[in-house]
C-alpha cells in the first residue's frame, strides 16, 4: 500500500510514527544513543525515500533537543551547586568545612578523580596543597609547588587557567623530580586548573583532574573558575571573620586590662591616700608598717641603708635579701627573692632603706604597684624624719662646736649654761665622755658628717665638724673600744677608710677641749704611723702615746708591756725582770748579759723563753724591743729604784729569795 493511500486509509505512515516515538523518547529523557537506534529501526522498517529523508532530519533534531535538554539540566546542576556553595559562604563557621566543600563538589560536577586546592605562601613563595578529595597518596597531599613549577606553579604565577590532557607529557611545563613523583603516585593524567583570585591577588589554585587523559572543554574551565571565585571569596571572608574575632578578643583583654588597670589605679590611688596621710599626721615606721601590712595581707619589715630594723609587723626578724635590694635599687620595682618581696626606698636615686613583705608567694600587678607605692610613702616618712634629725643635728653640732672651742682670749665661757643645753638634749656631761675625730679622703667628708651624726644619735651623743674633721663626742670610758669600732662600721658604710683617734673618759665641759686636742693628736699619729682606716686612742699607740698625751699615765703603759713578767716575779720571787733589762743593757748580747749576772749563758736562755712565753713570740722584734726598753727605763724612774750594783760597777748577783739565796744556775730560769 502506497503512502496517500495508507494515510487515507487512517493508517500512520513510517515517518509518522517515527516521529511519534522520537517524541515521547524526548518526553521519557531517554538518552540520546536511544533516539538514534529507534531511527535507524524505523528505516529499516522499508520506508521509501523520501520518508527516510524526513525521518533522518527528525532524529537530527530530537538528537539536537537532547543535547539542549543536557545543556540546561547541567548548567541547572552547577547552578544549583554554586548556589548551594553561596549558601555555605552565607553560614560560614567552618573554614576546612566549606573548602572541602567546593572541592568536593568540583570533582562532582566536572566528573573528575581528584579535586585539590592549593594556598600561595608568601613568605616560602610556593603554594601548598591544602584541600584534597580523591586523592589516595600521601606524598600527593602534601606537595609544595614553587612558583613557576608544574601546572599549578605556572597558575599561581601567571593568574591564568591552564589544562593539560596529559600532564606526564605536556613539555609546556617545567616538571621538577617532586612533582612528577607526587603526580606519579596519584597517578594522574588529565589535569585543570584554574587560579583563586582576590581582587588582584592571588591566594591559590582549585584543580580538577583525572587518571586517564582528557581534553577539557571551556565549560568545565568555567564552571571551575566559578567555583574557585567562590573558594576565594570563603578564604577572603575567613580571613576577614578570624582578623575579626582576633580584634574583637583583642579589644576585650584590652577593655579589660584598662578596668582591672583602672581598678588598680584607684586601690593604688586609695592606699597612697591612706599611708601620705598616716605620715602627715605625724605616725611612725610602725604605723607606716601596719597599714601596709594590712593592705597587702603580710608581714612587714622596714629597715635602713645598714639593714637595721626600723619597724616590723606580722613576721618575725627578717633580713632584706641583698640580691633582691640591689636589683629593686637598679630599676624601682618590687622583686621577690629568698622567699620574700623587697621593694628598695629610695630619694631620686639616693638609697634610704628597704621594705620586706614576707606570707605572700606572689603578688598581682596592682598588689605590686601598691607595694611601690607604698615605698615611695616610706621615703617621704624617712625623708621628714631626716629633715627633723638633720634640724636637731645642726643644733647638737652648734652646742658640740661651743663645748670644744674652750674659753675665749677675753674668759667669756660659761661651762653652766652649756651643760643646761646638753641636758635639753639629754645628753648628760656629768657621766664619763670620750671624744673621737674622724678623717677619710676629701670627697667622702660630707658623707662622713652625716654617717657621724647618725651614730652619735644611736650612742646618745653630740656629732658636728671642727675644722673640717668630723667630732664625736659620746658616753663612755673606753675611747679606744670606741676608735676601733667607728673605724670598722664606718669604713663599711662609706666604703673607703676612716681613721679615727679618740682620747677620754673626760667629766664636765671643762674637761672637752684637752680631749679634743688630745684626739687630733692622735688621728695626727695614726695618719703618719701609716694606719689609715684604723681606730685607736693614745694608749693604744704605745709610747708614741705616752709623747702624745697631755695625761701620760706611765703607770698604765709600764703595766700594759710589762705586766706580765712582773706579775710573774712577784708570784714566783724570779728575776725575769732583771734579766730582760740586763739582756739590753748589754745590747742584746747573751754571754754579755750572763757575765753581768753571774748565772751560766743557759740560765740567760731559758728566762728570756719565758719572757717570751710571757709578752708573746715577737717580744724581740725591733718595735716591741723598743716598746718594752723604754717601759723597763719608765719602770725604773716611776718607782726611784735602781738595780743593786755588784762590785766593779757590775750587776749584783742574784738577791737572796725568801729561803736565802737563790741559785744561779738553769733551774732559775723561772
Amino acid at each position: 500500500m502506497s503512502t496517500a493511500r495508507r494515510a487515507d486509509a487512517g493508517v500512520p505512515t513510517p515517518a509518522a510514527a517515527a516521529v511519534r516515538r522520537l517524541l515521547d523518547l524526548l518526553a521519557a529523557d531517554a538518552p540520546a544513543e536511544e533516539l538514534a537506534g529507534r531511527a535507524t529501526r524505523t528505516l529499516a522498517d522499508g520506508a521509501d525515500d523520501a520518508e527516510a529523508a524526513w525521518i533522518e532530519e527528525t532524529t537530527r533534531v530530537a538528537l539536537s533537543v537532547r543535547r539542549v535538554l543536557d545543556q540546561y539540566r547541567r548548567r541547572e546542576a552547577e547552578l544549583v551547586a554554586l548556589f548551594d556553595t553561596a549558601g555555605d559562604l552565607a553560614g560560614l563557621r567552618d573554614l576546612d568545612a566549606v573548602l572541602r566543600a567546593i572541592v568536593r563538589r568540583a570533582r562532582t560536577l566536572l566528573g573528575a578523580d581528584v579535586a585539590y586546592l592549593t594556598l600561595n605562601d608568601p613568605l616560602a613563595r610556593d603554594t601548598f596543597m591544602r584541600v584534597t578529595d580523591g586523592s589516595v597518596s600521601a606524598a600527593f597531599q602534601q606537595l609544595r609547588l614553587g612558583m613557576g613549577e608544574g601546572l599549578g606553579g605556572l597558575v599561581a604565577q601567571t593568574a591564568r587557567p591552564y589544562a593539560s590532557t596529559d600532564y606526564r607529557t605536556d613539555r609546556r611545563f617545567h616538571h621538577t623530580g617532586t612533582i612528577d613523583d607526587g603526580v606519579a603516585e596519584e597517578g594522574l593524567r588529565g589535569i585543570l586548573g584554574v587560579p583563586l583570585r582576590v581582587g588582584e591577588e592571588i591566594i591559590g589554585v582549585l584543580f580538577a583532574a583525572d587518571r586517564t587523559p582528557r581534553e577539557f572543554a571551556p565549560e568545565a574551565i568555567a564552571l571551575l573558575g566559578s567555583l574557585a571565585d567562590h573558594a576565594a571569596v570563603a578564604i577572603d571572608s575567613a580571613r576577614l571573620l578570624d582578623e575579626t574575632r582576633s580584634a574583637l578578643v583583642r579589644l576585650e583583654a584590652a577593655n579589660e586590662t584598662a578596668r582591672a588597670h583602672s581598678e588598680a589605679l584607684h586601690r593604688a590611688s586609695d592606699a597612697h591616700d591612706r599611708l601620705t596621710r598616716l605620715v602627715l599626721r605625724g605616725a611612725g615606721t610602725d604605723d607606716v608598717a601596719a597599714e601596709i601590712a594590712g593592705l597587702l595581707g603580710g608581714g612587714v619589715a622596714i629597715h635602713d641603708t645598714d639593714g637595721g630594723e626600723l619597724a616590723r609587723t606580722g613576721t618575725g626578724p627578717v633580713t632584706p635579701s641583698a640580691e633582691g635590694l640591689a636589683a629593686s635599687r637598679a630599676d624601682g620595682r618590687a622583686v621577690h627573692a629568698d622567699d620574700a618581696w623587697t621593694c628598695a626606698v629610695l630619694a631620686g636615686t639616693e638609697p634610704l632603706g628597704s621594705i620586706t613583705l614576707t606570707g605572700r608567694a606572689d603578688l598581682s600587678e596592682a598588689e605590686g604597684r601598691l607595694f611601690e607605692r607604698a615605698a615611695l610613702v616610706t621615703a617621704l616618712l624617712l625623708l621628714l624624719r631626716r629633715s627633723v634629725a638633720e634640724a636637731e643635728d645642726r643644733v647638737r653640732g652648734e652646742l658640740l662646736d661651743d663645748l670644744l672651742a674652750g674659753p675665749t682670749a677675753a674668759g667669756h665661757w660659761d661651762a653652766g649654761s652649756l651643760a643646761l643645753r646638753a641636758r635639753r638634749l639629754d645628753v648628760n656631761l656629768t657621766r664619763p665622755h670620750t671624744v673621737a675625730v674622724l678623717d677619710c679622703e676629701p670627697s667622702q667628708r660630707p658623707r662622713l658628717a652625716a654617717e657621724t651624726a647618725r651614730k652619735a644619735r644611736g650612742l646618745g651623743g653630740l656629732a658636728g665638724t671642727r675644722h673640717g674633721l668630723a667630732v664625736l663626742l659620746a658616753p663612755g670610758d673606753r675611747p679606744g673600744d670606741l676608735a676601733r669600732a667607728l673605724a670598722a662600721d664606718l669604713t663599711r658604710a662609706l666604703g673607703s677608710p676612716v681613721t679615727v683617734g679618740a682620747a677620754g673618759p673626760g667629766h664636765g665641759p671643762g674637761r672637752l677641749p684637752a680631749l679634743h686636742a688630745e684626739a687630733v693628736r692622735c688621728l695626727r699619729a695614726l695618719h703618719a704611723l701609716d694606719r689609715a682606716g684604723d681606730g685607736a686612742d693614745t694608749a693604744d699607740l704605745g709610747f708614741v702615746g705616752v709623747l702624745l698625751g697631755d695625761r701620760a699615765d706611765i703607770a698604765s703603759y709600764v703595766e700594759r708591756v710589762l705586766g706580765p713578767v712582773l706579775a710573774y716575779d712577784a708570784e714566783r720571787g724570779t728575776e725575769l725582770l732583771r734579766t730582760l733589762h740586763a739582756y739590753y743593757e748589754q745590747g742584746a748580747s747573751l754571754s754579755r748579759a750572763k757575765d753581768s749576772l753571774h748565772v751560766h749563758v743557759n740560765t740567760v736562755v731559758q728566762r728570756l723563753d719565758r719572757v717570751a712565753q710571757l709578752l708573746g713570740p715577737d717580744w724581740n722584734t725591733p718595735a716591741r724591743a723598743l716598746e718594752t726598753h723604754l717601759a723597763l727605763r719608765l719602770h725604773q724612774l716611776t718607782r726611784g729604784h735602781q738595780l743593786t750594783r755588784g762590785p766593779a760597777g757590775g750587776p749584783a748577783g742574784p738577791r737572796p729569795g725568801p729561803n736565802g739565796p737563790s741559785p744561779a744556775g738553769p733551774s732559775m730560769a723561772g
